[in-house]
């Protein structure tokens, strides 16, 4: 891969990654619900899932199952089925005051099921699927070797992709403070629901 095509990958996953979706506003409710310590469970599972597909997307199983009739269209209704769930559990979620002293730490919710929520919003976005399908050719110089141009593609995405979810992660965790009033918390549970019912709808409403 030439330098200036590395650089030009750089710019366009900076702003990709910095563009708010399912998984950054994931990533920053749960910062503000758990703290940004146990919300870096939430920023692996994402993370392991975008890395699952662009993974996918090198081997060419993207291609072959947007090959296959129907695949597509069945996991957009699946994906964002559970994002519209996702949205209606936020919606209807406790109105209870967020406590940002020891009381922040959850502990029915375990390490596991924090990163398996994250990644199966990670996973079921169809479109991410598609992204990575048509966006990781576009960068590889087909008269060198493929895998090492991967390795260095995956490498930056990933450096980029988490440090936007830390980003987001303190984000969330500096409005906390204001969501120790029990209004301001059922606002923002109410627009973290809206949001992701908004994010599911447009996805059952796409065609490509």
């Amino acid at each position: 891969m030439a330098l200036h095509t590395w650089w030009l990958f750089v710019v366009t996953v900076f702003f990709v990654s910095a563009s708010p979706g399912p998984n950054m506003l994931h990533v920053m409710a749960r910062s503000v619900e758990l703290g940004v310590a146990r919300s870096v469970a939430a920023m692996a599972g994402c993370f392991v899932a975008v890395l699952s597909l662009l993974t996918a997307s090198a081997l060419g199983l993207t291609a072959l199952l947007l090959a296959i009739p129907g695949a597509f269209a069945v996991l957009r209704v699946l994906g964002a089925g559970y994002l519209i769930w996702l949205g209606y559990k936020a919606w209807t979620a406790e109105d209870a005051p967020i406590d940002i002293g020891e009381g922040e730490v959850s502990p029915q919710l375990s390490t596991w099921r924090i990163f398996r929520t994250a990644f199966v919003i990670g996973i079921s976005n169809p479109k991410a699927l598609l992204f990575a399908a048509a966006f990781l050719p576009q960068f590889i110089d087909a008269s060198r070797p493929e895998l090492p141009q991967f390795g260095v593609m995956v490498l930056t995405f990933g450096v980029i992709e988490i440090s936007w979810y830390f980003v987001y992660a303190l984000g969330g965790r500096s409005i906390a403070s204001a969501l120790t009033r029990p209004s301001l918390k059922t606002l923002f549970n109410r627009v973290t629901g809206g949001l992701f019912v908004a994010f599911g709808l447009a996805m059952l409403g796409s065609r490509t």
